[in-house]
């Protein structure tokens, strides 16, 4: 999901760059929601872990 929020944020610069107002601003807008989902369920892998009582890999 990082990945994914990263190749958006890449189109969104490049976009940016050439002039494309719309469509940058939509890359940027995905890229943050798929940063934000990736970070809820980071912590929530986390958590989960913590409270299985299992030593990380």
């Amino acid at each position: 999901m990082l990945g994914w929020a990263l190749s958006f944020l890449m189109i969104a610069l490049v976009a940016a760059a050439f002039g494309f107002g719309g469509i940058a601003g939509a890359s940027a807008g995905i890229a943050k929601v798929l940063f934000a989902v990736f970070l809820v369920l980071f912590v929530l892998s986390l958590l989960a872990q913590v409270l299985r009582g299992r030593p990380p890999v």
